[in-house]
């Protein structure tokens, strides 16, 4: 018997009002997230690439339940947690943390390192004594490489990547299954990001994690997650395991992405895919395929009718007219 993945995201769609007028009425909406659907295992890593503006991290908000859906289901180990009311959603906050993309100002500043870290652990009723918690916050900075003298110290005395070390730290005091890595490396030094998600790999081998990575860095992508989600204008263009996405990327999306990634090798020559014209506003989405204003293959065909996202090989979905699907062999 299969078991249920540990996060399963159905048809997933948010819209944001846009309010004007006098009496300030909604006179338009942002479609920023539209139906998408994927799941996530216990112990692995998923990462949602695309641009800017796609809508990778409402996606992610969507399942902290930072704000209510306008369609779809988010189900934690198989119950659905999107129609919760607060008070039962509580205690499944455990499950699913989050670290931030700033580590400049997801800390508080009033507070010093020892009450950011026990604030999640007193939440929860983790800690059965003053002893216990004190145990419970040296190994929490031991998990994540830092002094463990530090924890008295405040925020703005730690440097950028130690500020996201902190942010970790407060992400696994909760004991989650599940952690959302909203664009958790992007501000940092390159030197410094490499650690970070060297980090976060340890951790997840060592405490069993599952992790939501969310990038625009393909580079890093590649490094650490064994399934990718790429998005464009808030719809899933493609989805697939590392190798085969990196080796075979089956959209045209996915291949222009690719095709923008450094290659360190100087001997190897890489051809740059250029996309012409800009990302259409979620506000005014066009017909068809969102992507035929910019694709190079583009036919009638994508002008007029929205691709379905459909298996083209083994475990690699596209969502596009000019890649067949994936021919179904009989029993």
């Amino acid at each position: 018997m299969n078991r249920a993945p540990l996060l399963e995201v159905r048809n997933l769609t948010k819209h944001f009002p846009i309010q004007g007028g006098i009496l300030g009425r909604s006179t338009a909406k942002v479609h920023a997230v539209n139906r998408i659907s994927f799941a996530i295992d216990r112990g692995e890593t998923v990462a949602i690439v695309g641009e800017s503006g796609c809508g990778k991290s409402t996606v992610g908000k969507a399942i902290l339940r930072l704000f209510d859906l306008t369609d779809g289901e988010v189900l934690l180990d198989g119950q659905r947690i999107d129609n919760l009311p607060t008070r039962t959603l509580r205690p499944l906050r455990r499950k699913v943390q989050v670290v931030f993309q700033d580590p400049f100002s997801s800390l508080n500043p009033r507070l010093r390192v020892r009450d950011i870290l026990a604030e999640p652990i007193r939440n929860f009723g983790l800690a059965t004594s003053a002893r216990d918690l004190e145990k419970r916050l040296a190994a929490l900075m031991e998990k994540v490489r830092l002094p463990v003298d530090s924890l008295g110290r405040w925020p703005h005395e730690f440097s950028g990547g130690q500020r996201q070390r902190i942010g970790i730290a407060r992400a696994l005091a909760a004991e989650p299954d599940l952690i959302i890595c909203d664009e958790a490396v992007s501000a940092l030094d390159v030197s410094v990001k490499a650690q970070i998600v060297n980090l976060l790999q340890d951790l997840q081998r060592d405490l069993g994690l599952a992790l939501l990575f969310i990038s625009h860095d393909l580079a890093i992508v590649e490094h650490i997650a064994q399934r990718i989600v790429v998005m464009y204008l808030g719809r899933i263009v493609e989805q697939a395991d590392k190798r085969a996405l990196f080796l075979s990327p089956s959209h045209p999306y996915t291949e222009a992405l690719l095709s923008a990634v450094p290659v360190p090798d100087p001997t190897v020559v890489s051809r740059r895919i250029i996309l012409n014209g800009d990302v259409p506003s979620p506000v005014k989405l066009p017909p068809g395929c969102f992507f035929h204003t910019r694709c190079p293959h583009a036919v009638a065909r994508c002008r007029a009718e929205a691709p379905e996202l459909l298996e083209i090989a083994p475990r690699q979905f596209s969502a596009c007219h000019l890649r067949p699907a994936m021919a179904l062999h009989a029993a």
